[in-house]
């Protein structure tokens, strides 16, 4: 290989910018409801998120390691391989956001990581087809899980303050103010614990080119790795995503307090649960669909149909467009450095 310290330095910067992009465009989500429903001014909930983003990457590497070693062999692969996919996965995130539609960065990423492992091995044996499985499968869950958790949870709190207000007569001013509270705790939780999934995903792809330019034979995440790439991710949150923000926020259904309350709670407890066995699912695709889910608990007509449609089918199609054009990105890189 020629010039491989341009090659690796290449994979570095990549890595990095990976990592301000997906806090730019997908951790803004976490706090994309409790801006649409006028709990808390924007400036502030952006700042927040951007804070708690970091704290939340601190917090583990269970995920980093999936993405670092779980997803295709290293030994059949060269340092071609994380840049390709880097680029690959923020073509098709610049392509979405074009359009102003949320795309899933994590979906993104190992798409990219596959095609451009077997653009540089030749061969499927590169892939973890188990760990691959494994992924998918939080794939097709992630958004059915976010659905029916909001759409339930939506349904027993109305139900419990149908209650409460008749039987207490408690004034809708107080509620209203007591869910306003709620929500922003439930924001900050969110925002937490994407931090504590999403941000992993980062360090695991520079672990990877750590491994591969240094001949590592194990893979560890060291603490400096944990923390630039925390507060990378961290920047990105707090630089913006604005359009990403309003789509979740406004576009997709009106939301009342408690309806933030309960879709950030439900996102938030599933990225939880999804962290701490190491499996690397997506904000958007979680948070999203508890959007429309506790829209929908309350009236059908008011989630808008078409927008969610498009949404499903930006992500329906990310992880086949990553996988082309992760190969597509492999096959320059490697005309240009070997």
């Amino acid at each position: 290989m020629e010039h491989p310290f341009i090659l690796f330095m290449v994979s570095v910067f990549a890595c990095y910018l990976y990592a301000f992009i997906s806090g730019f465009t997908d951790a803004a989500q976490a706090i994309a409801e409790v801006i649409g429903s006028r709990s808390l001014h924007p400036t502030i909930a952006v700042w927040m998120a951007g804070f708690l983003e970091i704290i939340g990457a601190l917090c583990g590497t269970a995920v980093a390691l999936t993405i670092g070693k779980g997803i295709v062999s290293l030994e059949l692969i060269s340092l071609v391989t994380v840049p390709a996919a880097i680029f690959g996965c923020l073509f098709w995130s610049l392509v979405t956001y074009y359009f102003g539609l949320p795309v899933s960065e994590t979906h993104g990423l190992v798409g990219g990581i596959v095609g451009a492992a077997l653009g540089v091995a030749g061969t499927l044996n590169v892939v973890n087809w188990m760990g691959l499985t494994r992924i998918i499968m939080a794939i097709i869950a992630a958004p059915l899980i976010g659905f029916l958790s909001g759409f339930l949870l939506m349904g027993l709190l109305d139900r419990l303050l149908y209650s409460v207000s008749t039987r207490y007569s408690a004034p809708a001013r107080k509620i209203r103010r007591t869910f306003i509270n709620l929500q922003i705790l439930a924001s900050a939780y969110l925002a937490f614990s994407h931090g504590l999934n999403d941000a992993q995903k980062p360090m695991g792809i520079l672990v990877m080119a750590l491994a591969l330019y240094y001949g590592w034979k194990e893979l560890n995440v060291p603490l400096w790795v944990i923390i630039s790439v925390g507060f990378t991710a961290g920047l990105g949150v707090a630089y913006g995503g604005w359009r990403i923000i309003k789509t979740l926020g406004i576009r997709i259904t009106p939301l009342a307090p408690e309806q933030g309350f309960i879709s950030n709670f439900a996102a938030g407890t599933a990225l939880q649960i999804a962290s701490y066995f190491g499996i690397p699912v997506s904000t958007t695709h979680v948070d999203a669909s508890a959007i429309i889910g506790v829209g929908a608990a309350r009236r059908f007509s008011r989630v808008r149909w078409n927008l969610t449609i498009n949404m499903f089918i930006s992500w329906i199609a990310t992880l086949p467009a990553t996988i082309v054009f992760g190969w597509i990105f492999a096959k320059l890189l490697n005309l240009i450095f070997i």
